[in-house]
């Protein structure tokens, strides 16, 4: 089967990207220099294409209710215009995906999962949706997701004409407002994954290029550039933030993965969910594992499945790693044995067989202003 293309495909190309596949979608990985584009992401502002995200629209007198039993996390207690980063699991405590959840209205949600498991998602939500008077309705294909994130990311989406200019540039952490942009209706979020400001915005597939252009013009002299993948995880990485597949899956517990106050959060706040139980046991037993910074003493860079060391021992795995564009030295994310922080020996990644020497940091390694 071939990738699935997003609506900006014919962007990218004339743009000069690299595409790649990711999670069965054909998506840009690089334009130009995909150092070049982190480093526009921390000075100014990066535009990324990310409609190959799922949308999952919950909606009826019982959504709230619904996504309670469904989800990790309260999303009863979301204000309309709130958003929430949490967990689905299933009923071993398994993490089938992490997602963020809209309330756009009373009885209005809009779930957002990972592209590759839009389709776990949404049949564990249809599937938990028996008895509920509510509707769970795939919308992927009816929405495109443009994100402009950077300090510069407000000036830029302003300057390229917001309907509702006070509405947008007061909107906080994790809320989202409806507007227009560049004179088409769009879901205006400030949301993102890269450790910056910025705005993610959900139009019509056939808005897309309109918005991409009028966000690219109000950025030139600003130095804003088209961001591919490659720098939005070396972003994301640099501000600690967990890919799933690297540091989230069905293998890694909540806890292990350093989500442990959010379930714990749920086990004070709902009755019942879906896993609950099993959450609770995870709960009650010190995790295996956990999930640390390293930073990489030598500039070998470190890469996910290299094991690390504590002398011969091997006392845990890399997860994601990079060479940090920002920082100028490597950085990875862990899962460690609890054991290895107390450990005499100092800790060495396994690097395709050579040793380099590496120090657990606190996450996240960059945190803007």
């Amino acid at each position: 089967m071939s990738a699935r293309t997003t609506p900006l495909e014919a962007a990218h190309r004339d743009a000069g990207a690299v595409f790649t596949d990711f999670g069965g979608w054909q998506m840009p990985l690089k334009y130009a220099n995909d150092v070049a584009e982190h480093h526009a992401v921390r000075r100014s502002a990066g535009l990324f294409d990310l409609s190959h995200m799922g949308e999952v629209a919950v909606e009826g007198p019982d959504a709230a209710r619904f996504l309670d039993a469904a989800l990790v996390s309260r999303m009863s207690a979301l204000a309309p215009g709130r958003a929430k980063y949490s967990i689905i699991v299933d009923e071993a405590g398994r993490v089938l995906d992490d997602l963020i959840t809209y309330r756009l209205a009373e009885d209005r949600f809009l779930v957002v999962p990972n592209a590759a498991n839009t389709p776990v998602v949404l049949e564990a939500l249809s599937a938990r949706a028996e008895g509920f008077d509510v509707r769970v309705e795939d919308r992927t294909e009816q929405t495109a997701l443009v994100a402009v994130q950077g300090p510069a990311a407000l000036d830029v989406l302003l300057a390229a004409g917001c309907a509702d200019p006070e509405a947008v540039r007061e909107l906080r952490y994790y809320a989202c407002v409806p507007t227009e942009v560049a004179g088409v209706p769009a879901l205006v979020a400030r949301t993102g994954y890269t450790g910056e400001d910025g705005f993610e915005l959900y139009v019509a597939p056939e808005h897309a290029r309109t918005v991409w252009d009028a966000l690219l013009a109000a950025g030139e002299e600003r130095g804003v550039v088209p961001a591919g993948l490659a720098a939005r995880d070396s972003l994301r990485l640099e501000a600690g933030m967990p890919l799933y597949g690297h540091e989230l899956g069905t293998g890694i517990t909540p806890f292990e993965a350093g989500l442990g106050r959010l379930v714990e959060a749920a086990l004070r706040t709902k009755e019942d969910f879906v896993g609950r139980a099993a959450l609770e046991a995870q709960a009650a037993t010190p995790p295996e594992r956990v999930l640390v910074g390293l930073r990489g003493l030598s500039r070998r860079p470190l890469r996910a499945g290299n094991s690390v060391l504590a002398g011969e021992e091997v006392v845990g795995e890399v997860t994601s790693g990079v060479p940090s564009p920002t920082l100028g030295h490597p950085v990875a994310m862990a899962l460690l044995r609890p054991g290895a922080l107390d450990a005499d020996a100092p800790l060495e990644a396994d690097v395709r067989g050579r040793r380099a020497p590496v120090e657990v940091v606190e996450l996240p390694f960059y945190r803007r202003a």
